[in-house]
């Protein structure tokens, strides 16, 4: 079969984590026992633990323990922005020691699940310096979107049936014809809607360095994904909207907003998205997303808007 899912990476450890996340994408229900059973423990035997796959509580309680092999940066992927989340909401961390054999058996794996991948390149050197990844659908493949329970729709649609054979009734009785109505029901297409939140959770986690506008290397792989998205959907418009702290010079940071939301734009006309379906604006630090801790992190964001 044709392979639907091309992982690009940086660094060897990242590229599986790239894998194991390609498998989420195309299975977005999938519990940790699902994984368990896609990637069984016996494809890295050498990995430093006996679980590739742990919940964030298990994790937790090693470290509870003085564990130092399971905190950040040892024996589990357990960034913000390399967590699996669960259908249920919770987290789960993948093992992050890949030795050459293991690496090799994980990629012959993954091609059951039509997942490839190409040649990773080395991670940077130096402090801070981290590899990445990012996915590219093939042959025209779309990932599936997770479905939410639609029961309030079938208990309406069950309302609506009744109403009409009653009046149905109704209208008999009384020796009338009834009259027939149309009613024209609108879908509208959210394939793409969660890929787009998926998106800017990863561009603000790559996060901008203090105080600059210039893209670093994870937030152009996320970008990368968005403008290929865009080039499926090519009615998709989008709006990029900058965020910064309350903290510094307010006009300072009006300017800085402005210019990492035209970084992110620029970007993705570089890769052939047209300036049409595009815009850009910065609200600096005056629409805070936790006004009550106004130089708190989670004020410092990019909004990707989705224009109707």
């Amino acid at each position: 079969m044709a392979s639907k899912i091309r992982v690009y990476g940086k660094a060897q450890n990242r590229t599986a984590l790239g894998i194991i996340n390609a498998y989420q994408v195309m299975y977005p229900h999938a519990t940790l026992e699902d994984f368990k059973k896609a990637f069984p423990n016996e494809l890295n035997p050498d990995c430093g633990s006996k679980q590739i796959f742990m919940t964030e509580e298990e994790i937790q309680a090693h470290v509870a323990k003085g564990d130092t092999w399971y905190t950040q940066g040892q024996g589990y992927f357990v960034e913000k922005n390399e967590w699996l989340y669960m259908p249920n909401k919770s987290r789960m961390g993948v093992v992050r020691m890949w030795t050459k054999p293991s690496f090799e058996r994980l990629v012959s794996h993954a091609k059951q699940y039509d997942i490839e991948i190409a040649e990773f390149t080395a991670a940077e050197k130096g402090i801070g310096k981290k590899g990445g990844w990012r996915l590219e659908y093939l042959n025209g493949y779309v990932p599936p979107v997770p479905t939410k329970s639609k029961t309030w729709l079938w208990v309406l649609i069950g309302a609506v049936v009744i109403i009409a054979i009653l009046a149905l009734l109704l209208m008999r009785s009384c020796n009338k014809e009834p009259q027939v109505v149309e009613k024209v029901v609108t879908v509208v297409d959210t394939v793409y809607i969660q890929q787009i939140e998926e998106i800017e959770k990863n561009f603000n986690a790559a996060e901008f360095e203090k105080g600059k506008t210039e893209l670093n290397d994870a937030a152009k792989f996320v970008l990368h994904d968005l403008a290929k998205l865009m080039e499926k959907q090519e009615s998709l418009k989008l709006i990029i909207v900058g965020h910064t702290s309350a903290e510094g010079d307010v006009k300072f940071n009006q300017e800085l907003s402005e210019g990492r939301a035209k970084a992110a734009v620029d970007f993705l006309i570089s890769q052939g998205i047209s300036k049409n379906r595009l815009q850009w604006e910065g609200k600096g630090s005056s629409e805070l997303k936790d006004s009550e801790n106004p130089e708190a992190n989670i004020n410092r964001r990019t909004e990707f808007i989705i224009i109707e």
